[in-house]
């Protein structure tokens, strides 16, 4: 998972990019870059590590123009170099620079294209240097001289007849101005907001809503799927929409963990959605376990507050902030490896034991993917004087690694994918799990936009929207994606 920014202004862009980039770093923790514009030429600072790390004054400073384009990364299958840090570039036509949400289902054969067909170079194993190229190359073929939109746009669709998999983009072609797209199927999130400057319009690009809102840019409208949007160096907005197949299914993931719960995404708040998933969560409590002793209920910070307020609400027990979370602490789920995550979890959460001592405590999360976590967080709450700890999922079980652009672990490594819902209970020593229902968790998130067909929830049904993700794909996803694998890039990228 990646955030992307992208803004044509009339006056310096440097400090919009990088305040919208903050908002956007719980997308991505490994590196950042921004990329930027004036008639003197472009001006880049990208590399490893947080916002506050790669950006100080001076880089600030150097990054001029009032066009530009910025990106926060995480690694799906491949490693923390610093050469795949984005925005990428490259130098025909024109120069194009691009950064990338999302993962391509035919990334090998694509990279197989390009440098044996299309007579293309790739310097690193990222999909984005292939979303790059091809469009770089299909570019090239349509044009003699200065770009235009309906060139851009026939080269996006020629992409799109290309690549397949979850895919938002936004490009900026030097000297020319900016593109944007997202897949056919809109699984990435991608939002086009506006800001009046005078007479004239400003437009700023993100993958949430919230990047606009901190840099004043109003919600114009989210990117439909297949839609490429190409604004010129003056401002000037075009659309165009891909004629070929296309369904609203974005990731229903991005509801349950990876979005910011203050963020819109296609129309749908995902604060509601959150509590909504509360609400369906303590129904099905009700219904299956009628006779229950819950005392307390306790989120698992952050993202579980807003569902376990609620489940708090509607079975009429205490909702307690029971565990404090150092802020400074990664992710453990995308975390490289399993000691790691194991022993980051005891230095990501404290517990207030006066919450837990001698109570029958029903702890929330937002879901459950290795288990590991879920079982060292039970563990806290018992050493904390727990009586019993019961344990929800807000999400359902995942049982299915996700291709489109989340980091996921091996199929083998999902507790779900190998266990009942009793025996992993019996795994994480707590009392007793309950696992939201799948159409629970789609009538929690599909409140609003009557455009969304569906959701993209091949990680809970294992269900590929994109009909091309075979047995043979997922083996050899499992083998770049397991712990054995990461451990062997770690230790490579440090020799």
């Amino acid at each position: 998972m990646c955030g992307l920014v992208g803004i044509v202004a009339k006056k310096e862009v440097n400090q919009d990019i990088y305040d919208a980039l903050t908002l956007l770093q719980h997308r991505g923790q490994d590196a950042a870059g921004i990329i930027t514009w004036n008639k003197e030429g472009l001006y880049t600072r990208k590399s490893n590590g947080l916002i506050r790390d790669v950006f100080n004054q001076d880089h600030m400073e150097q990054l001029k123009g009032n066009v530009g384009m910025g990106h926060v990364r995480y690694p799906t299958a491949g490693g923390a170099q610093s050469s795949e840090a984005q925005p990428f570039y490259v130098n025909s036509p024109y120069g194009i620079c691009l950064a990338h949400n999302g993962n391509l289902t035919n990334y090998e054969e694509l990279a197989k294209h390009l440098s044996t067909r299309d007579r293309r170079h790739l310097s690193t194993q990222s999909d984005s240097e292939v979303l790059l190229n091809v469009f770089a190359h299909e570019l090239q073929a349509r044009v003699n001289g200065k770009p235009s939109a309906k060139n851009i746009f026939d080269a996006v669709d020629a992409l799109h007849e290309r690549c397949s998999g979850g895919y938002a983009v936004v490009l900026m072609i030097v000297g020319f101005g900016l593109v944007a797209f997202r897949d056919p199927n809109g699984i990435r999130p991608l939002i086009l907001g506006k800001r009046s400057n005078g007479k004239e319009t400003e437009y700023m690009v993100a993958s949430e809503s919230v990047a606009l809102d901190v840099t004043q840019f109003e919600i114009d409208r989210d990117v439909l799927p297949g839609e490429t949007l190409f604004i010129n160096n003056d401002g000037d907005l075009h659309q165009h929409n891909f004629v070929g197949q296309t369904s609203y299914s974005p990731c229903i993931f991005e509801f349950v963990y990876f979005a910011r719960p203050d963020s819109v995404i296609d129309k749908l708040s995902v604060y509601k959605a959150r509590l909504r998933m509360g609400e369906e969560l303590a129904g099905q409590i009700v219904r299956k376990w009628p006779e229950n002793d819950i005392e307390v209920v306790i989120p698992i910070p952050d993202t579980s507050r807003t569902a376990a307020s609620q489940v708090a609400y509607h079975l009429g027990v205490k909702y307690r902030e029971g565990f404090i979370k150092n802020r400074y602490v990664g992710r453990t789920f995308i975390m490289p490896g399993q000691e790691e995550r194991d022993n980051s979890v005891r230095r990501k959460l404290n517990a207030i034991d006066l919450e837990f001592k001698g109570k029958n405590v029903l702890l929330v999360d937002d879901s459950i993917v290795r288990g590991t976590t879920s079982k060292q967080i039970i563990k806290l709450a018992r050493d904390a004087g727990a009586r019993k700890v019961y344990f929800a999922s807000a999400a359902p079980p995942v049982r299915h690694p996700n291709v489109y652009g989340i980091d996921m672990p091996a199929a083998d490594e999902l507790i779900a994918s190998r266990k009942t819902t009793q025996e992993i209970q019996k795994e994480i020593g707590a009392d007793y799990l309950i696992y939201q229902d799948i159409e629970a968790l789609k009538r929690a998130v599909s409140h609003d936009n009557s455009s969304i067909t569906g959701f993209d929830d091949s990680c809970f049904s294992g269900n590929y929207i994109t009909n091309d993700v075979s047995v043979e794909y997922l083996e050899e996803l499992q083998n770049s994606r397991n712990d054995a694998a990461k451990r062997q890039r770690k230790t490579k990228e440090l020799t």
